[in-house]
């Protein structure tokens, strides 16, 4: 084929920004050919928007097997990301699923276990803060060992405001029942992903979460983490949508080497001998070590959810590679659930050990007192500013 014929199922914030995105030439292997949404209003802005050469329908079944697209997008509400996933790999449909890759690890699991019996079908995750050249150069930095091992990971990230009218801007929105979590689920799959891609799982979580602290919802919006790595390293992952003009930072102290991503890009801390040799050595009771700023070249791209769907077009028609697999969604989500059982449960939780089953029924105890907003103005915004990559 010259060209993937590409469908998207939900066209709400997220789907109609890469309806846009298609339709302006900014992804050339494909030509959008249809949209799916149950909401009558979003296919009337398809209508108006997208023009008569897409077609429109109110079921993501009927398009799936109207034989009008090679690929698919899923941006619809999390806990039908992995329903509708299964349902294009059946049909050999090429998918791409927005984050989070689900709500928990159980059902994303029997996802990936379908994936695998379609080997064909190339399946990505809309992980698009990883086209960042900032974290993409942090990962090569620390996967390579040239700094030795992590010792230590902080990473603030309050720059995920979002006021009132955004939770009120859609009945599912903030409910167990419909989004499945808060900040977590919703905003930080992305660095949560990137923590882990990064630095790689911790091995133990302990976790303080808010529920509804800053605004009128179900879920959490303020969230302290403290966690363990296998190696006997620490890290502390602080998150909320309650801090007006928030912060974005995120440390990695090595044993040769202080990395730290902010606005301004990032900066490399090179020690002159590494900490635990000058530990060792050094003779003077309040002696430090000398450092100097490395000269760290970056290619200056991040080219964000595009450039995801760049990759995926040329996996799905040069077998170039992915900018993340769909089977790698499920370690951030992990990480997610286990952040939200050791809140619930107040104890700590081992990645090792965790127990799907026990997060499941924790789930369904807030999923059964769910309550959805009834107070709403449903609105579809505009979403391009609000990717922490980007500000």
């Amino acid at each position: 084929m010259e060209k993937i014929r590409l469908g998207i199922i939900g066209i709400g914030n997220m789907g109609s920004g890469h309806a846009t995105r298609i339709k302006a030439g900014n992804c050339p292997d494909f030509v959008l050919t249809a949209v799916a949404d149950i909401n009558p209003k979003r296919l009337e802005w398809a209508e108006r928007e997208l023009g008569d050469g897409v077609k429109r329908f109110d079921s993501a079944e009927d398009m799936l097997s109207s034989g009008l697209i090679d690929a698919c997008i899923v941006a619809v509400p999390h806990y039908d990301h992995p329903k509708y996933v299964i349902e294009c790999l059946k049909k050999g449909i090429h998918v791409m699923c927005e984050k989070p890759a689900g709500v928990y690890t159980k059902q994303v699991r029997e996802m990936n276990e379908e994936a695998k019996k379609h080997p064909d079908v190339v399946f990505g995750m809309m992980f698009n803060q990883r086209t960042n050249c900032v974290y993409r150069k942090m990962r090569e930095l620390v996967q390579s060992g040239k700094y030795g091992q992590i010792r230590r990971t902080n990473w603030i990230i309050t720059d995920w405001y979002r006021p009132q009218a955004y939770y009120n801007s859609g009945s599912w929105r903030a409910t167990w029942s419909g989004e499945g979590g808060g900040v977590l689920l919703n905003q930080c799959p992305h660095n949560l992903d990137l923590w882990q891609w990064i630095c790689g799982m911790p091995k133990k979580v302990s976790a303080h979460m808010q529920f509804g602290k800053w605004h009128d919802i179900e879920v959490e919006d303020d969230v302290s983490v403290y966690c363990e790595y296998p190696n006997g390293a620490t890290g502390v992952f602080v998150t909320t949508t309650g801090d007006a003009k928030g912060t974005n930072r995120f440390e990695i102290q090595l044993d040769g080497a202080k990395l730290v991503a902010d606005y301004s890009g990032l900066t490399v801390l090179e020690f002159d001998v590494s900490e635990p040799e000058f530990s060792r050595t050094n003779t003077v009771p309040f002696g430090n070590l000398s450092a100097h700023k490395a000269d760290i070249e970056l290619d200056g791209e991040n080219p964000q959810h595009d450039g995801v769907l760049r990759a995926w077009g040329g996996a799905i028609l040069r077998g170039e590679p992915l900018v993340a697999d769909g089977s790698e969604g499920i370690r951030g989500l992990k990480l997610s659930n286990a952040i939200h059982l050791s809140a619930w449960l107040g104890r700590d939780i081992d990645l090792d050990e965790f127990d799907e089953d026990l997060f499941y029924s924790e789930l369904q105890k807030r999923v059964a007192t769910s309550r959805r907003k009834t107070n709403i103005v449903e609105q579809v915004a505009d979403t391009s500013d609000t990717y922490a990559g980007n500000r």
